[in-house]
Parts: C-alpha cells; structure tokens; sequence
C-alpha cells in the first residue's frame, strides 16, 4: 500500500471492520492476494464474515471486460484490471476502491469505462479512491 494513502486505507478498513461498509471482494482479488505478503493478506481477514460479500468473475463480467478491451479502454495487458471493473459492473456494486492510478482510478479512463457500460447496457460505475470513501471525522 502506497504510504501516501496509508491512512485513509486504514480508515477504510476500519469501516469494514465496524460493519459501517461492506467490502464486495472478488475472486479475482482473493487470487491476487494470494502472492501478497501475509501482512497485505492479514488486512482481509480481519474484516468479519459477515460484513464481506463475495462476487465472481463469470462469463458476462469476462464478456464486458472483453468489451473494454476491444473498445481500447485498457490494452490487452491489463485484461485483469478490465474484469475488475466488469465484475463490479455486473455485480452492481456501489463504488469500487482502487489504488491503481493509471490503469483504472484515472479520469479519462473512469469516462471510458463507463461509456462501455452504458453502450451495453449497464450503469455507471463510481470509481474512487480509498480517500474518496472513507467518512471524514469532525474535529
């Protein structure tokens, strides 16, 4: 995690931790983190069962992310970052957190993304920042 956005990462985690947000994880993510250090793994696992909600890559997010590809959204290289973006599409979820700048927490490309899913047919994807999201504290 980028020590820039350490804090709100860990306030955002917190909410899930409190039940105050439900992380939707993939099962993409889940294999992702897979290669991650157990400290990065240890962060998921501290969030309870029940304020998790597991969703999948099936074959109508692959179809959509295929569809941001061969609408030059993202190049072939990233087809991962693509099916992040349809399973949270497909799924519905109300806003998908990234850390990946470039690829997917990106203005133009946000637009790109969602110009796709409202061509096929689906809505809109809020895409944001652990910044974005986390519930500032009055002070």
């Amino acid at each position: 995690m980028d020590e820039e956005f350490a804090d709100w990462s860990n306030l955002l985690f917190d909410e899930f931790r409190a039940g105050t947000k439900v992380a939707v994880v993939s099962d993409l993510t889940r294999m992702e983190l897979e290669e991650a250090p157990q400290n990065v793994r240890d962060v998921l696992s501290s969030i309870p069962e029940e304020y998790v909600d597991d969703v999948f890559l099936d074959e109508e997010a692959f179809a959509l992310a295929d569809a941001y590809i061969n609408d030059g959204v993202v190049g072939i290289r990233h087809l991962v970052d693509a099916q992040h973006i349809a399973v949270a599409t497909v799924e519905r979820v109300d806003v998908l957190v990234s850390w990946n700048f470039k690829q997917i927490v990106n203005l133009d490309r946000v637009h790109a993304f969602n110009a796709v899913n409202l061509k096929k047919g689906y809505p809109m994807l809020e895409i944001r920042s652990p910044r974005e999201v986390v519930r500032e504290k009055e002070g």
